[in-house]
């Protein structure tokens, strides 16, 4: 469809009242995310709702329609809304504004997707994981290391549309660093796709440097002197939050690969250089999960060791000392025995004599199992 007749569109809408519950987004809300303090929230699903022209930031207030009406008439800049969590109620007047796929409007609203790039007409859609590293002061078996959510956007040549679902994540910070850098804006819409894939990306190589330092706990307690007494209620834990973090980064790859490669209407040539930067930084992600993986397995295996190890020590303990209560055992159950004929049963030295040789005989046996290392 032709710019005028998107705008004939937008008209016709505004004046049977279709558009009138976009506006009234800034009235409503479900929660307010404010995990950015440098943004204003709205006090709807709209986090905020900007225009920018030759990578600037313009003047003007919140009305959507009102900012694609003024980018389509001048035919320059673009729009970029930022959604949190939208109901369907919510979107569905802006996903008729900007003739976006009933099918990516549904992956938005609902969530809970692997990440991909796909291309619908002119529109690229692309989901994201977001993580973010939950502190704790102690690893336990049940602890949380990993949190995750998630960052739909949708791409045109003349707008950009972010979904976030999730506390976490805020592209508050994305915002202000593209502000700061107006070249790198004005590259369009294409430049906020790669910002946010850069922000998420980096977000993994920092999550990754916190999740080292809880293997390297572990890793501690379990090569200790009572390492066989660790909980290994902790390595499989760390290996299920790092699961949930391989699944996050791991799909990411091709997507990432294709809109530094595939040729996109909406990604110039300029822009798919930067692409190719984030899935390097990806690629050194999923390295790292795998060699932690592998690590968690040398760590579990060599737990398992030991816990086998210090069980045939006290195997070895138990077998010595019975064998050294033996000696006394035997000795006193033949005196024990209702004889009234026995060898120096009558004699005045017999019993010193018989528990003197007891002894002997066990410090001798203690002697021996010590100097073998089984005591």
């Amino acid at each position: 469809m032709s710019m005028a007749g998107n705008l004939r569109k937008v008209g016709r809408l505004r004046r049977v009242g279709g558009l009138r519950r976009v506006a009234q987004l800034t009235k409503r809300r479900r929660r307010v995310d404010l995990s950015h303090p440098a943004r204003s929230p709205l006090g709807s699903a709209v986090v905020k709702c900007v225009t920018y022209r030759g990578g600037v930031r313009e003047s003007g207030g919140p009305d959507l329609v009102e900012a694609v009406r003024r980018v389509r008439k001048a035919d320059e800049g673009f729009v970029w809304l930022g959604l949190h969590e939208p109901t369907e109620l919510e979107f569905a007047d802006i996903a008729e504004l900007f003739d976006l796929h009933p099918l990516a409007v549904e992956d938005a609203v609902h969530a809970h997707q692997r990440p991909k790039v796909e291309r619908y007409g002119r529109t690229l859609f692309a989901v994201l994981k977001t993580v973010c590293y939950v502190e704790h002061a102690t690893l336990t078996s049940t602890s949380e290391v990993v949190d995750t959510g998630e960052i739909m956007v949708f791409v045109g040549q003349d707008f950009v549309i972010t979904v976030r679902h999730g506390m976490h994540g805020s592209l508050g910070p994305v915002r202000e660093n593209l502000e700061a850098d107006p070249e790198q804006l004005g590259k369009g819409p294409a430049a906020v796709l790669h910002a946010i894939a850069d922000s998420v990306v980096d977000d993994y190589l920092s999550v990754i440097d916190d999740v080292q330092a809880d293997i390297d706990e572990v890793e501690t307690d379990v090569f200790a002197e009572n390492g066989a007494r660790a909980d290994p209620g902790r390595i499989y834990q760390l290996k299920r939050e790092l699961l949930q973090l391989k699944r996050a980064v791991t799909p990411l790859a091709r997507p990432i690969q294709e809109l530094a490669g595939r040729p996109f209407p909406v990604v110039p040539a300029e822009i798919q250089a930067y692409f190719r930067d984030v899935s390097d930084h990806l690629l050194r992600a999923s390295e790292q999960i795998a060699a932690f993986d592998e690590l968690l397995n040398s760590i579990l295996q060599a737990h398992l060791a030991q816990v086998t190890v210090a069980q045939n020590e006290d195997m070895r303990k138990i077998t010595a000392w019975a064998a050294i209560v033996a000696v006394p055992t035997m000795g006193c159950g033949i005196y024990g025995m209702n004889f009234d004929h026995m060898p120096e049963l009558h004699w005045r030295f017999g019993y010193p004599l018989v528990l003197t040789v007891i002894t002997a005989i066990c410090v001798v046996v203690y002697r021996g199992f010590k100097r073998n290392g089984w005591l």
